[in-house]
């Protein structure tokens, strides 16, 4: 798939913009951001990203400013399984809204010429607002799903009724008639949340899409079109589906962690359609118990696979330790690394399938692939995306319940090699085509670009 900016012309008579951007520091945050800022650097536009000091993005080409520099890391987002990364969100938003505002200020001072507008996350309503004070216009990126946005946008009322929170467990499979197919437990995002944190979150990135310039989200209309339409008519903006931005992009890509390439020369030794590719993605975690239940599900489902255990996956433990035989077992069979290029092994004709804790960028670039999927949600939006794939697109199943390693050979081998498998990725195959035709000329999500590059000129 080619870049947007082989396909799509630049700014017109070559004049030349800044825009600002502000991602959250996040791996499945900060991609998309660069990736759009790839984007618009392609049509002539000059980019500057803030940055907190921590999990600072990379790129030669754009300007990167630090904000918050001397904020410890420890104070603004808590690690761990049980770590609250809404309270986290609302912590950050309060103590460098200051500190952006005058950084923000020497920027402005610096430019001859104003820049366009900043493009935040958004979940930095704070850094809007002091946006918004400095006369600089705002464009909000959602970096999950349409559907997420409607889900948080249905949120209050939810609230008002009475049905959240939950008031015990026997609730949680209740479904949410006016919102299907979602069920009452997808709209519980974090057990480790209080209520009333969870609600203030949600209403601040609601609130930072209806008071944004334009709305950009990282989908496209032949996948999410009905959750897109919603989300125009209660947010009162432009809404842009741009993506999938990592084909749009050219797959730019800011890795947080060192990618062990080797796994490429392993597939290419594999069948096509053989492996499953097994990745929690940046933040989810399990305890050692359940590393051990994955460990023995993957080795006696016979299948191929490719995992990826990171240095902090496994809960309290620095170390990772696989159960003794698994290796002996699994040897030439199963590889195991501590960080893979991910959207390269996805695209890998090996690739028959994803374990996948359903983050966004996780499971819009597996669709992009045409590569079903095991879910196994965790935190956030994870749980609505991965009721989508089950239920609407149907290119994948949740494995439910406590991880246990009989339930994950037989889920394994469901996927990899029975007919049920086939057709989730056969059906997985037809949406991969429609991701294709959105983004070549005259498809609808570049289409959607020039008008956001029409809008971006305008300020």
């Amino acid at each position: 798939m080619a870049s947007a900016g082989k396909e799509t012309a630049a700014i017109p008579g070559g004049a030349c913009r800044r825009v600002l951007m502000f991602p959250l520091p996040f791996q499945g945050h900060i991609n998309p951001m660069m990736q759009l800022a790839d984007v618009l650097h392609s049509r002539g536009f000059d980019i500057t990203v803030f940055h907190l000091p921590f999990n600072a993005p990379d790129h030669a080409s754009y300007r990167l400013v630090p904000v918050g520099t001397g904020v410890p890391s420890g104070d603004l987002f808590p690690t761990g399984s049980d770590a609250d990364f809404a309270g986290a969100l609302q912590r950050i938003n309060e103590r460098l809204q200051a500190p952006f505002e005058d950084i923000l200020r020497e920027v402005l001072e610096e430019e001859e010429r104003p820049p366009a507008c900043l493009v935040v996350d958004s979940n930095f309503r704070g850094m809007q607002l002091v946006a918004e004070r400095l006369g600089v216009p705002t464009l909000v990126l959602r970096t999950g799903g349409a559907a997420c946005l409607v889900a948080y946008m249905a949120f209050p009322a939810l609230c008002d009724k009475g049905v959240l929170p939950p008031q015990d467990e026997s609730q949680l499979d209740m479904p949410l008639d006016d919102h299907q197919p979602l069920r009452l437990r997808d709209m519980v995002f974090s057990a480790t949340t209080p209520h009333e944190t969870m609600s203030t979150c949600l209403q601040r990135i609601v609130e930072s899409a209806k008071n944004s310039s334009g709305l950009i989200i990282n989908t496209f209309s032949d996948l999410e079109d009905a959750s897109l339409r919603k989300i125009a008519d209660g947010a009162g903006v432009q809404v842009y589906a741009i993506g999938p931005l990592h084909k749009i992009s050219g797959g730019a890509q800011s890795s947080l962690l060192a990618q062990d390439r080797t796994c490429l020369d392993w597939l290419d030794k594999q069948e096509a359609a053989s492996v499953l590719y097994v990745s929690f993605g940046s933040l989810a975690s399990m305890n050692e118990e359940e590393l051990v239940e994955t460990a023995w599900g993957l080795a006696n489902s016979g299948m191929p696979f490719l995992w990826v255990i990171r240095p902090n996956l496994v809960q309290c433990s620095e170390k990772v330790g696989l159960p003794d035989g698994f290796q002996e077992l699994t040897r030439g069979r199963g590889m195991v690394v501590s960080w893979a290029p991910q959207q390269e092994v996805l695209g890998h004709h090996a690739v028959g399938g994803f374990w996948t804790h359903n983050g966004w960028n996780s499971t819009l670039e597996s669709i992009c692939e045409g590569v079903p999927m095991i879910c196994r949600p965790h935190f956030a939006d994870q749980m609505i995306n991965a009721r989508y794939v089950q239920e609407v697109w149907k290119i994948g199943f949740e494995l439910v319940g406590k991880l246990e390693r009989g339930k994950i050979e037989s889920g394994v081998r469901k996927l990899l090699g029975q007919e049920e498998g086939e057709e989730m990725r056969r059906r997985a195959s037809d949406i991969k085509n429609k991701a294709y035709w959105c983004i070549k000329e005259g498809g609808t999500s570049l289409t959607q670009i020039d008008m956001l590059v029409n809008r971006i000129m305008s300020f």
